[in-house]
């Protein structure tokens, strides 16, 4: 009896094996494409939530503003300084505004913005849902004949969509001015002639594939936010992991969808 505790103990000890843990991947890939799914299903089926949708517009758009404008002057303003001296080097000054939209439109812009809104409302949107969640207040609303799905949500992960593209483009002419002033301060160069030197390179595959960026970051961290969220437990313990895991997880996906839409982007240039 001894010997069977002794060799049964370690097999409890030693974890989940391999086939479980491969179990539950695919189990928690099926809830995540479920709770896409059903997104899609109530996103666009009445009853509508136009009122909440604006409000949490706003929340996303406007009260970012602030942040927004202060990081996208630093990235282009720093962007500008830093490339300068090797332009110098080879007497290439005049490249500078072509170089700074180049980067600022077709990958700086999107990205910072996705990367400042995950860790502003990817964690907000996980740590709001999530506290409703383990004080079962999405359980009183379902009670009470409500859709928390189409309101917590649909609304939330609408609101981050709408807004991500406008807060990226915003973002980018606020980092044309900050390289401007660079520019302005050392080449002395108009401001007319800036901005045709800056748009001069631009393509308009170029806006197009920034806005379809920033409309899929936009999704990714709305629909993470709102998963972690509406899937945590464990009391405040929980509401702390979903908000943490949220946006973790936004910025990974938002790099790796990066990699991706930037592959299929040159495929059509």
């Amino acid at each position: 009896m001894d010997t069977q505790n002794s060799t049964s103990e370690p097999e409890a000890k030693s974890g989940p094996t391999l086939l479980s843990r491969i179990r539950d991947f695919f189990i928690d890939v099926f809830d995540v494409f479920s709770f896409i799914g059903r997104f899609f299903k109530e996103a666009f089926a009445p009853p509508y939530e136009l009122r909440e949708l604006i409000k949490q517009t706003w929340e996303v758009g406007v009260r970012s503003l602030l942040l927004i404008t202060v990081t996208g002057f630093i990235v282009g303003l720093i962007f500008t300084k830093q490339s300068r001296p090797s332009l110098v080097q080879f007497g290439a000054t005049s490249w500078i505004p072509s170089l700074v939209s180049i980067a600022i439109m077709r990958a700086l812009a999107p990205l910072v913005t996705a990367l400042i809104s995950a860790g502003r409302v990817g964690s907000s949107i996980g740590a709001e849902i999530g506290s409703m969640r383990v004080t079962e207040q999405i359980d009183a609303m379902e009670v009470s004949g409500t859709h928390p799905f189409k309101y917590l949500v649909c609304v939330r992960t609408l609101a981050t969509t709408i807004s991500l593209p406008i807060l990226a483009i915003y973002n980018g002419l606020i980092a044309m001015l900050g390289g401007y002033l660079n520019v302005a301060v050392n080449e002395g160069t108009s401001f007319s002639t800036y901005i045709q030197q800056f748009f001069q390179p631009l393509s308009f595959i170029d806006f197009e594939a920034s806005i379809i960026k920033s409309i899929v970051f936009g999704f990714t961290i709305g629909i993470v936010g709102s998963y972690k969220g509406w899937n945590s437990s464990s009391g405040t313990a929980g509401v702390g992991k979903a908000a943490n895991s949220a946006v973790v997880t936004a910025m990974f996906l938002v790099f790796i969808e990066e990699v991706i839409i930037v592959q299929m982007t040159g495929w059509f240039r």
